[in-house]
């Protein structure tokens, strides 16, 4: 059992685990993702969502695309993709319409946009089309990981400083009037670049030329 755990968590596979957390994350090193960052920020409790739905689009998208890599044709492999990732996407969507209706709202059209996220398609082109479904699993799960903590952080001082509040619940004083930057999508911008400075500095990432 013990073998059996090490072999399916070996020192390669958490790897794709926890790359995308830091050295390799899909938003502060691959510039990956940038749109729904800045846009659907605002709030903690949307971006939650937005969190969870791309990282479950990104696993399940890897693993189907793992599993018919070799039953489809290198010519319409995109298209497959695309086939493959908007109808996950639709259920997404329809789950998020039947269980949290006012977040879909909110959401509006930025889950149907995950169909063109590029972390999404990144995965599949990148990694899915040429390896195995655990990894593949493994390394979706990573990529969503590494895609949500960024955006959870960039709504985390959106919200907090924008109203003063956190999912709603109110942390600052009564006379807080707020940072209006931080509401719009300029503040998310801003934000953005100091945590992908932050991460670079401390990883000591730079740009090849």
């Amino acid at each position: 059992m013990s073998e059996e755990k090490e072999e399916l968590f070996s020192k390669r596979r958490k790897g794709f685990i926890l790359d995308p957390l830091a050295d390799d994350n899909p938003v502060t090193v691959q510039i990956l993702g940038i749109c729904s960052a800045l846009a659907v920020t605002a709030q903690m409790k949307p971006t939650a969502i937005m969190a969870i739905a791309v990282t479950a689009v990104v696993v399940l998208s890897n693993v189907v695309i793992s599993l018919l890599r070799k039953m489809i044709p290198g010519r319409i492999r995109i298209i497959a993709q695309l086939a493959i990732v908007a109808t996950l996407v639709a259920i997404v969507d329809m789950l998020l319409r039947a269980f949290d209706y006012e977040t879909s709202k909110m959401l509006s059209v930025f889950v149907g946009l995950i169909i063109t996220n590029c972390i999404v398609m990144g995965r599949l082109e990148a990694f899915a089309m040429g390896n195995k479904t655990w990894d593949s699993a493994l390394d979706g799960l990573g990529n969503g990981l590494g895609y949500s903590w960024v955006i959870l952080a960039v709504a985390f001082v959106r919200e907090l400083f924008s109203s003063g509040k956190l999912f709603g619940f109110q942390l600052m004083p009564d006379s807080y009037i707020g940072n209006g930057l931080m509401s719009i999508p300029v503040g998310a911008f801003m934000v953005v670049g100091i945590i992908i400075w932050i991460q670079r500095s401390i990883s000591g990432y730079t740009e090849e030329h």
